[in-house]
């Protein structure tokens, strides 16, 4: 295997001035119609030509800037070996700025541009952050944490130098005056590379530490199981902090294809944009497919505007995947072929376990061990489970992480002999796919992000009308889970649904509950909430364990 700073490398020198990536911000565009008054006289490419809306760097390009951004790191007196955390929205400079990071021996850090500050300041203390590139969407958030993690000691601001704040650096200025040679560090699969973020039930952040060899090990598996070549075009629409949009992307670095970052999922964005880049790959979230889907369905989209006849597969991760959507899915794209995929940020993002585009039938598994991937389904001895019996998932390969960075408790809990636990509850079927059944931990899966209940549940209790709250997962066919609140009222008071959506206004939108019931908190003899009897109340079960019922 080749280190993915290498297979960039390469790629600049054969492949020097063709286009890598492609930034597509179709905002911009919808803003400048709304605003220019001779936008309707303007031709097509006018329009495609309006700044902010198309950006490109071709191999060359990308290279050049990842050097010069780990010449920066250097020139700043930050060491090989120290932490350096992104925290930026998807952008055309995201993924130069990650492999510099790499390139200059540092490790990659990757935020959720979700997190609240405090949130921020925890990972960036949990991880020993030395250095934070950040965009102007977290100005206000980075202004409130100065000061409280004194081990970062270096910021960097990636924006226009109006936004810029006065204790940052300003990223392109910097380091438009570095040099753009390969940096002088030597690499090795079995150096370390990246953190990446994660959660258990408590909602607390893990540090999750992952060696070149993993970000390698993803990118011979994506291409293995996908077949991208040197033609394909790859649509990107998720977080790149997330490892499942950058490996999957990963497939296209080995094949030196082109990538297209789009900001937004509207669905008109979705298609136009495949239709316009040529697009022969797409990686969507279940919310994103059946939007638009619905959209067709309802006649806000005309298929017969766009030519996406390059578009050659669909493949969808992060969360279970109905039967129903994909069923609806091939009405109306018969042409494309499917495919699902798992995995977690401990196992380097998806493709541990596989569907494969030939066993569309079994829709709603996940499907068999990946390329190079080992996985068995085990009891709570470690011991394997027969056929059709619930165990818990635990997978074994490259991509499986180091461990939980500064904190060896966990890390003992999950790793057992090379062996990844994964927390997942699973079957397996007489034909060998895997079933996922229910989630050990009580996370919820809500478009792809993860909720902790821990989190919400903590967060409701500061309201005093509530005596006790729970919060579960329940199905939703956009969403996959949303999150239910189950509260009980404290005596004497009185609380409505609208006065606790009212309460939960300072919480970030996507983890507020989206359903409530008023209703007594069951709790064993212990004291801990009974969520698998609230599950059973209201819930009714998984979607997997119906499938596999019906």
């Amino acid at each position: 295997m080749e280190l993915i700073t290498e297979l960039l490398r390469r790629n600049a020198v054969h492949r020097t001035d063709e286009i890598a990536l492609v930034e597509v911000n179709p905002e911009v565009r919808e803003r400048a119609a709304a605003e220019l008054p001779d936008w309707k006289e303007m031709s097509l490419a006018e329009r495609d030509a309006h700044p902010g809306y198309r950006k490109t760097y071709t191999w060359r390009q990308f290279d050049d800037r990842a050097n010069r951004c780990a010449h920066l790191l250097a020139a700043q007196g930050i060491q090989p070996g120290e932490k350096v955390a992104i925290l930026m929205m998807n952008c055309i400079e995201w993924l130069p700025i990650y492999f510099g990071i790499l390139r200059g021996g540092y490790i990659a850090v990757p935020m959720n541009f979700r997190y609240a500050a405090e949130e921020i300041t925890y990972c960036l203390q949990l991880a020993d952050c030395s250095a934070v590139f950040f965009g102007p969407e977290f100005v206000k958030r980075m202004d409130t944490l100065q000061g409280t993690v004194p081990d970062v000691r270096l910021q960097i601001f990636v924006g226009d130098e109006a936004e810029r704040p006065k204790y940052a650096l300003n990223y392109k200025r910097a380091a438009a005056h570095c040099l753009k040679n390969l940096p002088e560090v030597p690499l090795s699969l079995d150096d370390l590379a990246a953190i990446y973020f994660s959660s258990g039930t408590t909602g607390f952040p893990k540090a999750i530490l992952h060696k070149h060899r993993a970000l390698a090990f993803a990118a011979v598996v994506e291409q293995a199981h996908h077949g991208q070549g040197e033609e394909d075009v790859f649509l990107c629409i998720p977080p790149l902090y997330h490892t499942g949009a950058k490996m999957h992307w990963f497939g296209s670095l080995l094949s030196g294809s082109r990538g297209i970052l789009l900001r937004g999922t509207k669905p008109e964005w979705i298609l136009s944009t495949a239709a316009k880049e040529g697009a022969t790959i797409v990686w969507l979230l279940v919310p994103w497919a059946q939007d638009i889907l619905d959209a067709i369905d309802n006649g806000e989209v005309d298929l017969a505007k766009y030519d996406l006849s390059n578009w050659r597969l669909m493949h969808i991760g992060a969360q279970p995947v109905p039967p129903s959507l994909i069923k609806r899915w091939k009405r109306f794209f018969s042409n494309h072929a499917y495919d699902t995929n798992y995995g977690l940020s401990e196992s380097i993002g998806p493709g541990c376990v596989h569907l494969g585009v030939e066993n569309i039938s079994k829709v709603g598994a996940i499907g068999v061990p990946g390329y190079g991937w080992e996985c068995k389904i085990i009891d709570e001895n470690g011991l394997p489970v027969k056929a059709g019996k619930v165990g818990e998932l635990a997978v074994k390969g490259d991509g499986v992480m180091v461990e939980y960075y500064n904190d060896p408790a966990a890390t003992e809990a999950v790793l057992h002999e090379g062996w990844l636990y994964t927390g997942d509850m699973a079957c397996q079927d007489e034909d060998g796919f895997i079933w996922l059944v229910d989630r050990k931990k009580d996370v919820i899966i809500t478009g792809g992000e993860n909720l902790y209940p821990v989190q919400i549940e903590d967060y409701l209790r500061g309201n005093a009308a509530i005596r006790d709250v729970a919060v579960i997962g329940l199905a939703d066919e956009r969403l996959g889970e949303i999150a239910a609140a189950i509260v009980e009222v404290r005596e004497g008071f009185t609380l409505t649904e609208a006065e606790a959506i009212a309460f939960c206004a300072d919480l970030p939108r996507y983890k507020r509950p989206r359903k409530w019931i008023f209703a007594p908190i069951p709790r064993n003899a212990t004291g801990k909430i009974e969520k698998p009897k609230l599950r059973s109340l209201y819930a009714g079960g998984s979607i997997v364990e119906k499938q596999i019922s019906g």
